[in-house]
C-alpha cells in the first residue's frame, strides 16, 4: 500500500527529529521518497517557533493502524507532548493518506481532512508523488495551494538509516 505522511519540527534540533522520523517510519516498510525539507510559518495556535517540515511516501504492508502507531511512537520518541492544540512540537507524524481508504474513525481520519489547505503540506507532498490519487479523483499535484510561508531549504541528510 502507498502511504504519505507529513513530519514537522519547531522545537530542538528540528532537522535531526524529521530525519529521525524517517528512519523510524523506514521499519514500515520500503521508503520511495523523502521530499526537501521546508521551513514554515506556524499555522493556528500560540505563537511559536518556525517549522521543518518534509513528507514522507512509503510502500507498505503495514496496516493503518500499524502505521498510526507507528507514527504516535516514533512522536513519542522526540519527546512529544499534547498540552496545548497546534502548540510548539519537537515531532509531529501526520498520516496525509493510506493508497486509496477513506475513513472516518476519529482515531484516523483518511485523507488527512486539512491536508489540502495546507501549503507545508502538499507542497513537498507535490514534490514527491504529484501523481497520487485522492478519493476525491484530484492528483496531489491538481490541489494549488497558497505557498506563502513555505520556504525550500533542501534535502535531510540521508533518506534512511544506513
Amino acid at each position: 500500500m502507498r502511504v504519505a505522511l507529513s513530519i514537522g519540527a519547531n522545537l530542538g534540533d528540528r532537522v535531526e527529529a524529521l530525519q529521525y522520523a524517517v528512519d523510524e517510519l523506514a521499519a514500515l516498510g520500503e521508503v520511495v521518497a523523502v521530499s526537501d525539507v521546508y521551513e514554515t510559518d506556524p499555522v493556528g495556535g500560540p505563537e511559536q517557533p518556525d517549522y521543518l517540515n518534509a513528507v514522507v511516501v512509503l510502500e507498505t504492508e503495514a496496516s493503518p493502524a500499524d502505521v498510526l502507531a507507528t507514527a504516535h511512537a516514533a512522536e513519542q520518541g522526540k519527546g512529544r507532548t499534547r498540552e496545548v492544540r497546534w502548540g510548539a512540537r519537537t515531532l509531529d507524524v501526520d498520516v496525509l493518506a493510506y493508497g486509496q481508504l477513506v475513513s472516518d474513525d476519529p482515531e484516523l481520519t483518511l485523507p488527512h481532512p486539512r491536508a489540502t489547505q495546507r501549503g507545508f503540506v502538499m507542497i513537498p507532498w507535490a514534490q514527491v508523488d504529484p501523481g497520487f490519487e485522492l478519493p476525491d479523483g484530484r492528483t496531489v499535484a491538481d490541489v494549488v495551494v497558497a505557498s506563502a510561508g513555505v520556504r525550500r531549504i533542501g534535502p535531510l541528510l540521508r533518506t534512511v538509516e544506513p
